[in-house]
C-alpha cells in the first residue's frame, strides 16, 4: 500500500521522515497541481495533506488535527446577507469515515473538517464566520482541497493531517509556535502512514 504525503513547504517536508513526501507550494492550486502530477506519474493508494496549520479551540500549539471532512471554505460567492458557499459536490471533500477515524486513533488527532482557505484568517470576525459555517471546525490550511481535489480526479483516497502552530483569529506572529508545530507533525504523520507504506 503506498502512501503519497504532500506538504507545502519544505521545512514540513523535511519534519517526515517517510519516502513520499512532496513540497508542493503554498495554496490550492499548487497543492493540486504538485498532487496531480505526482500521482500521473507513480502508483499511490492514498495521498495526504500534511504540514502545520492554524487550529480552533480548544486545540493548541503542537496538537493535531485531522481531517473528516476537507472544505474549501474561499470557493463560493459574495452577497449582501453574506458569504454562500457553493454546493458540497465542488467545495466540499468527505474523507472515507473509516480512514479518517484510524488516522485519529493512530495520531491522536481531534477529528473534525479542516478548512482549506486562500486567504489566512487574519480576524475574529472572520474565526468566527468559518466556525457558524463549520461547526466541527478543528484547523485551517491551504491546501487540503487542492489535495483531495487531484486525488479524488486519479481514483486516490486523500485524507490530511496538521499540526497546530497557532490560533486562527487576529494575527498574532509572536504567539506562534511553528517549532512546536513541525516537531509534532512528523510523528502523527509517520504514525498516520503506519499500513501504507510499500
Amino acid at each position: 500500500m503506498r502512501l503519497l504525503v504532500v506538504t507545502a513547504v519544505d521545512a514540513e517536508r523535511d519534519a517526515i521522515d517517510l519516502p513520499d513526501v512532496v513540497a508542493a507550494g503554498i495554496g490550492p492550486a499548487e497543492s493540486a497541481a504538485a498532487t496531480s502530477a505526482a500521482l500521473a506519474g507513480g502508483s499511490y493508494d492514498l495521498v495526504i495533506s500534511a504540514g502545520i496549520a492554524g487550529g480552533f479551540a480548544p486545540l493548541r500549539a503542537g496538537d493535531v488535527a485531522v481531517a473528516s471532512t476537507i472544505a474549501f471554505a474561499d470557493l463560493g460567492t459574495e452577497t449582501a446577507s453574506g458569504f454562500e458557499a457553493l454546493s458540497p459536490a465542488t467545495a466540499q471533500y468527505e474523507v472515507a469515515p473509516q480512514l479518517a477515524v484510524e488516522l485519529a486513533d493512530r495520531t491522536g488527532g481531534h477529528l473534525g473538517t479542516i478548512v482549506t482557505v486562500a486567504t489566512v484568517t487574519g480576524t475574529a470576525a472572520t474565526a468566527d464566520d468559518l466556525v457558524g459555517r463549520y461547526p466541527d471546525v478543528v484547523a485551517e490550511a491551504m491546501e487540503g482541497a487542492g489535495v483531495a481535489a487531484a486525488a479524488t480526479r486519479h481514483g486516490v483516497a486523500f485524507a490530511e493531517v496538521r499540526a497546530i502552530s497557532n490560533a486562527v483569529g487576529p494575527r498574532d506572529r509572536a504567539s506562534w509556535r511553528i517549532e512546536d508545530a513541525l516537531a509534532a507533525l512528523g510523528p502523527a504523520v509517520e504514525a498516520a502512514a503506519r499500513g501504507w507504506q510499500a
